[in-house]
């Protein structure tokens, strides 16, 4: 993994997004119960466990519940919340993680794959759904281009209670409300084969746009429109992109391409267990 040494990427702490009319503070109490016992190692370690040792995510769910002792301070919840996840395993195992805070709590809970961020958004939003383990970064720019057009200026940034706050007033406009920000964070991130890394001498992005030209970008399909991919590595660091191959984000598809020499660079996640770097 390059690191990105002109802080391209935005702060990305996982944060629980919450319709905001159902945010009483029971609910809030046990989401952020679980948000404070992850930190980064810890969310790479509940990766490894889905993604390399093949459990599922509510069997690791469960297993970290009971190690590391949530204590849900109220148990004075009562109704049906509905937990969305995203097509990912992280967060599934977040989902199944506020699944078993909220029942503790006294919650009637379901969980659901939604998709991406514009399927369950407008779940979030409508109230079909009652909390969604989101990004703090990557949400607060989302929100910030729907409610003020394509070409408003970034208001996330490096500094988390910055970021955070902007987030918190951008989803008082849409209905939204969020409790604390846990430590683990997943940020965009991008990645070379060790052998590339070591041929080209390269450990950082800048490193790989002064070293390589024409590098071939492998990514989600809406990576050469959003400013945290393609046009960000082009206009932050001048890397030359002499073609984009449209794959998964940070999936089995970018991995395999990277290794195939198919792709050079390939966008992933900081959170995932098979990557080593200087991040």
């Amino acid at each position: 993994m390059l690191e990105d040494d002109e802080d391209l990427q935005t702060v990305d702490n996982i944060i629980p997004a919450i319709h905001a009319q159902d945010a009483d503070d029971a609910l809030v109490a046990a989401l952020d119960a679980v948000s404070a016992t992850l930190d980064q190692e810890t969310l790479i370690g509940l990766n490894r466990s889905v993604d390399v040792e093949r459990q599922t995510a509510s069997e690791v769910a469960a297993e970290h519940f009971e190690e590391t002792g949530i204590s849900v301070p109220a148990d004075s919840g009562s109704g049906e919340v509905v937990i969305g996840a995203g097509n990912f395993s992280e967060s599934a195992i977040l989902a199944e993680l506020y699944a078993l805070a909220l029942s503790e709590a006294g919650y009637s809970t379901e969980v659901r794959t939604i998709g991406n961020r514009e399927t369950y958004l407008p779940a979030l939003e409508s109230g079909e759904l009652t909390v969604v383990p989101e990004y703090a970064g990557t949400l607060t720019e989302f929100l910030n281009l729907q409610g003020n057009g394509p070409d408003a200026e970034p208001v996330a940034s490096n500094d988390l209670a910055a970021t955070v706050a902007e987030l918190r007033s951008l989803g008082d406009t849409v209905g939204l409300a969020f409790g604390e920000p846990a430590d683990a964070a997943n940020q965009n991130a991008y990645a070379v084969t060790a052998p590339f890394a070591q041929e080209h001498g390269v450990s950082s992005l800048s490193e790989l746009a002064e070293a390589c030209g024409g590098i071939v970008l492998g990514g989600p399909p809406e990576c050469p429109d959003r400013p945290f991919c393609q046009p960000g590595l082009e206009d932050t660091y001048g890397l030359e992109v002499a073609e984009f191959v449209s794959l998964d984000a940070g999936g089995p598809l970018t991995k395999q391409a990277l290794r195939s020499g198919d792709v050079s660079l390939g966008m992933v996640f900081s959170s995932d267990p098979e990557l080593t770097g200087s991040e």
